[in-house]
């Protein structure tokens, strides 16, 4: 029988409904309990592709949210008319071949480590961090505002969390395995609501990236406009205080939970575990060892606390970073992988109004020079300097990847402006397996259309997933008890990506 505190509530199978959400409750992490899990086997590559199978042992995705210009970072087209090329100047990169944006002097420095992609292309030009980071085969506006709409897959670090778990090489630190930063995802803006994307959809939300909350002050501020709002915003991206760190959001033990209540917690989950062996045999039953250890090893565990805290660092690090939210959040990610976190996630979102970070609608150049490239210079460069300085690179896969690119001709808005663009544009790879200094497909003279190698975002992750040692076209079972893949099986892994 479970006891909860006091009363005591048993039914035909010894426990309530209402004890099993009270138990669901204890964490604070605002975890759901999972769904049945079930997965093939997984089947290492053939061939050539064999020898990079497993070989990268942790990843950092680095989403940069609302879609960088290709033509302004690693796609430049400075031969074709002003109003296509734009304002910006090309400069050589380490690597040859590989023009970037003289916005980019730090990148320009070390291109030679990174292999970039320059034929991504789909059809749903909108922002879908869902079709980037998932397997969903299709996309639309409502499943792009709505995070739980049950058409959606789940996101690329739960879906590996969830595998990798499934065959037990997850470490066993205490450590969360599956965190996202700077904070909750599309939370930081106001206009719209909530959009979807980082979550674990049908595998549940203990499967949902930890998420974690960022404590400090922006050192800048800068005026955003959305149609006719203009407000001066406060912008941690633009620049953020020494000071600054992180944390495990919405984690903080409430002022009222004292260490008393707090065991007495613990003694309730003691006589929970006393009866999981009938729990087992549910769906909800099945996830609760997950949800319990998940909950007070983050609780308790001063590695978590040590790894977010920035301010620990080194101040050279912490430079080589930049001073910048997105910066300090690379920096962050970096600490976690080393102390054990197998998958991270660092999201450059908006912040202040919709229509924010990298959606240049309008603006467009005002917003690449003071607000995004700069900080994005300095923070990828570091990041894979870091961890090749550290030794960490060759087992570390670093992606940085969008939703789409943007239109090959300026708009006329304000500012100059290039919309949404999903014909062609790039994604940026190093570490854990991938070729190193490479350029892999072309575009036109424009930009506009990939004339060389087509590759579509399911590919990328299929070729993360392998990279990472799961095979891609394992399966899951969703809420209606069909085995879905990881992704669609006309997803390949890209051979000349890997090393």
């Amino acid at each position: 029988m479970l006891r909860l505190l006091s009363k005591s509530r048993k039914l035909c199978s010894g426990i309530t409904r209402r004890d099993l959400l009270q138990a669901g409750s204890l964490s604070m992490l605002g975890l759901g309990l999972n769904q049945k899990l079930a997965a093939e086997d997984p089947v290492p590559g053939t061939g050539d592709l064999s020898a990079n199978f497993g070989r990268a042992k942790r990843c950092i995705v680095l989403y940069l949210y609302g879609s960088p210009s290709q033509l302004e970072t690693v796609d430049m087209k400075p031969e074709a008319p002003d109003e296509i090329r734009g304002t910006m100047n090309p400069v050589s990169s380490s690597l040859p071949g590989l023009d970037v944006c003289e916005h980019l002097p730090e990148m320009a420095k070390m291109m030679d480590r990174v292999t970039v992609v320059r034929s991504l292309t789909h059809p749903y030009p909108l922002h879908g961090v869902a079709f980037a980071m998932t397997g969903v085969p299709a996309i639309d506006v409502a499943m792009e505002l709505s995070p739980h709409d049950p058409r959606h897959h789940p996101y690329f670090t739960s879906a590996a969390q969830a595998a990798m778990e499934r065959d037990g090489r997850l470490s066993e630190t205490g450590i969360a395995a599956n965190v996202a930063l700077p904070f909750p995802f599309s939370t930081q803006r106001v206009g719209e609501v909530h959009r979807a994307g980082p979550y674990a959809a049908y595998l549940g939300g203990a499967y949902n990236p930890l998420w974690t909350e960022f404590v400090g002050n922006s050192t800048r501020s800068v005026y955003k406009t959305l149609q006719d709002r203009k407000v001066d915003c406060h912008d941690p991206y633009l620049g953020c205080t020494k000071e600054s760190y992180f944390r495990i959001a919405s984690t903080e033990p409430p002022i009222e939970l004292t260490l008393d209540r707090m065991n007495r917690r613990k003694s309730l989950l003691d006589q929970f575990d006393r009866v999981r062996d009938d729990l087992a045999e549910t769906i909800s039953g099945s996830s609760l060892s997950h949800f319990q250890k998940t909950a007070f090893s983050l609780l308790e565990n001063p590695e978590m606390v040590r790894a977010l805290d920035v301010r620990s660092e080194l101040s050279s690090t912490r430079d080589l970073y930049g001073h910048t939210l997105f910066g300090q959040a690379c920096l962050a990610g970096r600490r976690l992988l080393e102390s054990g976190t197998s998958l991270v996630s660092v999201f450059w979102d908006e912040y202040g109004l919709a229509g924010d970070a990298w959606d240049t609608h309008w603006n467009h150049y005002p917003r690449m020079t003071d607000q995004l490239l700069p900080g994005f210079d300095r923070a990828f460069s570091g990041l894979v300097l870091d961890l090749e300085d550290r030794g960490m690179l060759e087992d570390t896969l670093i992606v940085c990847l969008s939703e789409h690119g943007r239109t090959p001709k300026l708009n006329q808005a304000k500012g100059g402006g290039r919309d949404h663009w999903s014909r062609a544009y790039s994604g940026l790879f190093a570490g854990g397996g991938i070729a190193s200094g490479k350029v892999i497909g072309a575009t036109d003279k424009h930009a506009a259309d990939v004339k060389d190698r087509p590759l579509s975002p399911k590919s990328m992750l299929a070729t993360m997933y392998h990279l990472l040692g799961i095979d891609p076209h394992s399966t899951f079972v969703d809420r209606t008890g069909q085995h879905v893949p990881l992704v669609p099986r006309s997803a390949e892994v890209v051979p000349e990506m890997l090393a």
